[in-house]
């Protein structure tokens, strides 16, 4: 039964983001929808072929199925489907099915186009790419939740004078919060006191209700630096309380500023090259959570934050190889210090164990292998002790076995490559990721080049490879959700690393295999693989923004733990983000399993 054009602009009125459409927007948009009933069982569109428009559900539910048939949501009322296509091509990157009689609405493809043109919050809904991002960080733009000291120090109204600066003088710190059951009243610094006490001859007992600046003048977490600055020029004071809903919840300092504008990864290479002990590095590098959060609110790029955060370690690593020379003497042969895992990729984030190895020339003798044993035990317990902890498993310099001659490492690859078991799988894929940190790179430059064009003519190999990969899954539930851990520690949480950032790590590094590609970075990998053919130019391109959303929301999750206190992690609750960034989150994830089943069934490229 065809509806009348007021049943369908409440409808409209109820679906983001239709919702925030001016009347006039809607009396263009309404007379162009289609009503289309279809009964359970039907196919909607069939993956490859033309799309009409999108398609958004009023009633029922529809089934999306990948290229090969895999079943990736179930669609109920408010959802659209369709857009990927649309916005690509104008073919149909999935199919779909109706599992009940339904009732869909179709705007037309050229309706759409116009939509998403003319309306900018249409244009954001629909567009899985990620928003352009500050290159830089910037003060007078970074919102003062990333720029305050949490959980200030408070004292109640009757506190004394003498009681006020002893615990400021044991904090390290130049002001007091005033409060009264949890009310702001006042702010007293270090000025207030040798200004209203000492100068003017006051007993120390006075209370600081009396010397205090009532009132203070305060901002929100939300307001940015320039705010900060401003009131700070203009009312002549150093430190800015932040209140939110009249309750106290930082405070902004000269000094914190001073820090912001001082803390950079070039500033703390620089102070790391310069570290004389592992001690001292770990002052530095403790850091490092400060560095991410500041850099992520400014909004710089993921591959910026952990480029940068990874050359820190690559920094803190040739210092420690530095300072084990000047202990235990010259190397007796060449060497080659190398990373893999995150380092290697320079994927570093918030949290890192360490994985490293040590390639050795030849010519070394086995008494030689003792020093390169003492070499490895001094990097790895300064790494240890700068905050880069033991790998679990020990894939580290320390192991004999990730210690040996450039011989040793050929057979260890051609093992892994002509004799494909589980466990040679895994190795090959930590291995796969080495890249040089320090020493003769000459000796992993031909093992390299040899071992990609062995291992990409071995189909065997290249299959229990892609087999690997697909081990780890995107977290997907069929009913539009998002499948969260369901027991333990991290209950009703999502796994950004294991199940969001490493299926497209595992994706890349097979791309890099087919095509003999060096490139060890995953968004260099994936850039490479497009330009070389083995993905094409849209699916790269699906693959790359899916990659680069997950990437910046599982940075955005560990600069806010940070904020808050906590140490990063990467577990995400999904009742954390808006509808909005979990329907854009899961669309990243159907991209990554449509290409993980585009790979299993023998198809590397996603047209």
């Amino acid at each position: 039964m065809p509806q009348s054009p007021d049943e369908l602009r409440r409808f409209l009125g109820s679906v983001h983001p239709y919702d925030t459409l001016d009347s006039d927007a809607l009396d263009v948009l309404v007379p162009q929808i289609l009503t289309q009933h279809v009964a359970a069982g039907s196919e909607i569109y069939a993956h490859g072929t033309p799309l009409e428009g999108l398609y958004l559900i009023q009633s029922g539910t529809v089934e999306i199925r990948d290229e090969n048939g895999v079943a990736v949501s179930i669609l109920g009322p408010r959802n659209s489907f369709g857009e990927r296509g649309l916005l690509r091509d104008g073919i149909a990157a999935t199919s779909a099915r109706a599992t009940e009689d339904s009732s869909l609405l179709l705007l037309p493809a050229y309706a759409f186009r116009d939509l998403i043109r003319d309306h900018a919050a249409a244009r954001r809904f629909f567009d899985r790419s990620r928003a352009a991002r500050a290159r830089r960080p910037d003060l007078a733009a970074t919102r003062v939740e990333d720029l305050m000291a949490r959980a200030p120090l408070t004292v109640p109204p009757d506190t004394t004078a003498q009681e006020a600066a002893a615990r400021m003088r044991a904090a390290r710190i130049s002001s007091l919060c005033v409060t009264d059951q949890d009310r702001l009243v006042g702010i007293l610094t270090i000025r207030d006191i040798s200004g209203k006490v000492v100068a003017a001859a006051q007993p120390y007992t006075t209370p600081v209700s009396r010397i205090m600046t009532p009132d203070p003048v305060t901002l929100p977490p939300s307001a940015i630096g320039a705010d900060v600055l401003h009131m700070m020029l203009e009312r002549r004071i150093s430190h800015v309380p932040v209140t939110e809903g009249g309750r106290l919840v930082g405070i902004v300092s000269q000094t914190d500023l001073t820090r912001f504008q001082a803390i950079s990864s070039a500033e703390l290479v620089s102070a790391l090259a310069r570290a004389k002990t592992p001690a001292r590095m770990a002052e530095i590098t403790a850091r490092i959570p400060q560095l991410l959060a500041q850099m992520v609110g400014s909004g710089t790029r993921h591959e910026v934050v952990t480029r940068q955060i990874t050359d820190l370690a690559d920094t803190a690593t040739r210092r420690l190889l530095a300072l084990a020379e000047a202990q235990l003497g010259p190397a007796p042969v060449p060497y080659l210090w190398l990373a893999c895992g995150s380092q290697g990729r320079q994927e570093q984030t918030g949290i890192s164990d360490q994985d490293n190895c040590l390639i050795l020339d030849d010519r070394a003798t086995d008494d030689d292998l003792s020093y390169f044993e003492a070499l490895a035990t001094f990097v790895c317990a300064g790494l240890d002790q700068a905050g880069y902890v033991y790998c679990p498993g020990e894939m580290m310099a320390t192991n004999p076995r990730w210690r040996q001659r450039a011989a040793v490492w050929r057979q260890y690859f051609s093992g892994w490559i002509t004799r494909p078991s589980p466990e040679a799988q895994m190795l090959a894929s930590v291995m796969f990721d080495l890249r040089p940190i320090g020493g003769t790179t000459a000796l992993f430059q031909t093992l390299q080049q040899e071992t990609l064009a062995a291992a990409s003519k071995n189909s065997i190999f290249v299959a229990h490879m892609i087999a690997n990969s697909l081990k780890h899954t995107p977290p997907l539930g069929l009913l539009r959700g998002l499948a969260t851990i369901r027991s333990g520690e991290h209950k009703n949480t999502v796994d950004l690393k294991h199940n969001g950032v490493v299926p497209v790590v595992d994706l890349a590094r097979v791309y890099a295999l087919q095509a003999q590609l060096p490139e060890v970075n995953t968004r260099a990998r994936l850039e490479a693989a497009r330009a070389a053919g083995v993905l094409s130019v849209s699916g790269g391109q699906d693959l790359l923004d899916a990659y680069d959303l997950i990437a910046e929301t599982r940075l955005d999750h560990q600069a806010g733990r940070v904020r808050q206190g906590a140490k990063p992690d990467n577990y995400l609750a999904p009742a954390d983000l808006s509808d909005f960034e979990r329907s854009h989150l899961r669309d990243a994830f159907v991209v990554i399993k449509s290409l993980q089943s585009a790979l299993g069934h023998g198809r590397g490229m996603l047209g």
